[in-house]
């Protein structure tokens, strides 16, 4: 949605477009090094900064746990699930 990317673009000092693959891989890793689920949208800063390879101290936000099991079944046997 326009009005609410210009929202964002307002106070943020740069936007980082991941793919849903990135997003997949980012879900993996959270599980997988922390034992913390995350939905898409949850893991998606994660998969800017993997993206980024930024160094240092870096916080970012983990929100959201709402995953199905059959997807996240695919994300942890390494696919990325897509919508139907």
């Amino acid at each position: 949605d326009a009005a609410a990317l210009e929202i964002i673009r307002r106070g943020a000092e740069r936007v980082v477009e991941v793919s849903d693959d990135e997003v997949a891989e980012a879900i993996r890793v959270l599980f997988t090094d922390t034992h913390t689920t995350a939905e898409g949208a949850g893991a998606a800063p994660l998969a800017a900064l993997m993206k980024e390879k930024r160094k240092g101290r870096i916080g970012i936000i983990l929100s959201g746990q709402n995953i199905d099991r059959p997807w996240m079944q695919q994300v942890l046997a390494g696919a990325t699930p897509q919508v139907a």
